[in-house]
Formats: structure tokens, C-alpha cells, sequence
């Protein structure tokens, strides 16, 4: 039995949790609601505050659904009642980010500037402080959405083995490697 896929999801107060038709599970709470779809196979029960979720065999099939699905659904409670974040750093001479709205402004040092568009569902702002990195900050409920823009801001600059230049995460650990003159 899948270690995670059998844990049940408590449900805090304030969040309700709908099994429609299709096998959509809709989570409501207070700051949105999610829908995910799940596999016609895998069953949702929610009763007395938790959610189980149950495969019908041991296939291998069913058993890598079972700890998946678990796993969606427990992101989609945490996303409508805490919300997601990711911090990002730009370290290099020059790299700037600015943002007016949802429209992002980066200077990755390219000869032209980098306008990305988040999604509207994601909310954006950018810190420029004297003597430091600056620093773009992304916040959502959707915890997919959120990793895959900033996966996507990430790659438009990854950092170099070399400098460590580049975009990353914060608190991401960049390996260096020695240069040309370490050979000799």
C-alpha cells in the first residue's frame, strides 16, 4: 500500500470539497477554489472532515496514481487556505526586474530587455535593494502554475557553473566549477 496515497487529507474549516461528475474534485476555500481532474480508476470518499482516496488493484498502474493524486489534492487544500510562494534572485552586474502589473520587465544582460507575462492568477512583485540581489517574488494558489512560471523565469537565464550568474532560487545552491587556470 502506498505509504502517502493512504494517509487521509484533513480538511480544515473553512474549505469544502466536491466530488462532481467526470471524477472532478473542486476544493473551495478562502482564498479561491482549484479544480483537478482525477483518474477515472482512483475513488475520492470525503467524510467526517477527511478525504480517502482508494485504488480498486495492486497495479503498478494504480499504485504510482494512488500517492499522485493523493499528493494533487493535499496541494490543492494547502493552495485555497496558506497559498504558494517562490523566490527567485537575479545575481549578476547589471541584472535588473521590474514589474508593472502582471507584465515583468527583466534585464538578464541580452542586448534587449525580457518581457514576460505571468498568468493572471499569479500575483508578482520585484525588491531591488542597494548592495543586494534583486529579487522577484510570485505568489499563488495554484501550486502547478506557480512552479511552472517560475521554472519558465528561471531558464530565460540559468546560472553558469562558472560565475554563478544567472536567475535562481533563493537559498538554491549553485556547484562551481574551476576555471581554466586551475589546470595549470
Amino acid at each position: 500500500m502506498s505509504r502517502i496515497g493512504k494517509k487521509p487529507i484533513t480538511v480544515p474549516a473553512g474549505v469544502t470539497i466536491t466530488v462532481g461528475k467526470d471524477n472532478v474534485i473542486a476544493v473551495k476555500g478562502p482564498k479561491g477554489e482549484l479544480k483537478q481532474a482525477i483518474d477515472r480508476d482512483i475513488t475520492v470518499e470525503v467524510k467526517d472532515g477527511e478525504v480517502l482516496i482508494t485504488r480498486p488493484t495492486d497495479q503498478i498502474r494504480h499504485r504510482a496514481m494512488h500517492g499522485l493524486y493523493r499528493a494533487l489534492i493535499a496541494n490543492l487544500v494547502k493552495g485555497v487556505t496558506e497559498g504558494f510562494k517562490a523566490d527567485l534572485e537575479l545575481v549578476g552586474v547589471g541584472f535588473k526586474a521590474a514589474n508593472t502589473g502582471n507584465l515583468l520587465d527583466l534585464a538578464l544582460g541580452y542586448s534587449h530587455n525580457i518581457i514576460f507575462e505571468i498568468p493572471s492568477e499569479l500575483k508578482v512583485t520585484t525588491v531591488t535593494e542597494k548592495g543586494q540581489n534583486p529579487k522577484i517574488s510570485l505568489e499563488g494558489i495554484d501550486k502547478q502554475l506557480l512552479g511552472q512560471v517560475a521554472a519558465k523565469i528561471r531558464s530565460l537565464r540559468k546560472p553558469e557553473p562558472y560565475k554563478g550568474k544567472g536567475v535562481r532560487f533563493v537559498g538554491e545552491v549553485v556547484r562551481k566549477k574551476a576555471g581554466k587556470s586551475a589546470g595549470k
